[in-house]
């Protein structure tokens, strides 16, 4: 495992590079580290992964320097860490709407004290291997503070709920962004296909507003994102474009 790299380049006040993918596509990986990106962004919310398809994944975007994040499609303890013991270093829990829920995500991306989180053997714990730990001049107990040092955890706010709920969800000192979810915020507001209407973009600044004053950062904040899958409709469209008759 790598420090994580996006971090790092927060931690510097430098812009992030990342390629976020809803599928399988190790030749994007391939592109995204010849072109010096940061990381790989998973949406497994929306998007189609299986065991075997994250660990290859992450054994390709990591042995080429890149850090992994993903978007769970749930907070369960068994769904976080079958992305966890993979060795993907941020986590994204969609839907949070109480601080119930968002101390759970927490417990469930940070090894104790911290949280909760359970010790595998897999990438996410240098495969348990002592010879490995020890090259990083660590043992069990250490390379878990690593590990807790070198993840980030962001909520996504979706609701009128959590809107509601947000002063009290913001008291979780572990949560270190917040994302909007536009679409179902707006269809929440009663204006379903609207992401851009003027009470959800009110709704957004007042989301922004208060994680800012406690602390927080926006998913946007030193982080330039692009969606592969659109990129490619895009240059594909365009090109059609250019060369019609």
């Amino acid at each position: 495992m790598n420090e994580n790299r996006i971090l790092n380049k927060i931690n510097k006040k430098q812009t992030a590079f990342v390629a976020s993918i809803k599928s399988e596509s190790l030749d994007i990986i391939e592109y995204a580290s010849r072109l010096n990106y940061d990381g790989i962004h998973l949406d497994a919310e929306h998007g189609s992964f299986s065991v075997d398809s994250i660990e290859r994944i992450c054994q390709s975007a990591i042995s080429n320097s890149m850090t992994v994040t993903a978007r769970v499609s749930k907070v369960t303890s068994s769904d976080i860490n079958l992305f966890l013991d993979r060795g993907v270093q941020g986590i994204m829990g969609p839907h949070i709407e109480t601080l119930e829920e968002a101390s759970l995500l927490a417990d469930y991306c940070l090894f104790p004290p911290k949280g909760k989180r359970s010790w595998g053997g897999g990438r996410g714990t240098e495969f348990g291997s002592k010879a490995l730990l020890e090259e990083k001049n660590l043992n069990k107990k250490t390379y878990a503070e690593w590990a807790n040092n070198n993840i980030e955890i962001t909520i996504q706010i979706e609701s009128v709920k959590a809107i509601n709920n947000l002063d009290e969800i913001l008291k979780e000192d572990r949560i270190d962004r917040v994302a909007f979810g536009p679409h179902d915020l707006a269809a929440d507001l009663g204006f379903p296909g609207e992401p851009d209407h003027i009470r959800v973009v009110e709704a957004h600044k007042e989301i922004e507003t208060k994680s800012r004053e406690a602390g927080k950062k926006m998913v946007g904040d030193l982080i330039q994102s692009i969606r592969v899958e659109d990129a490619i409709i895009d240059a594909m469209l365009n090109f059609k474009k250019e060369n019609g008759h």
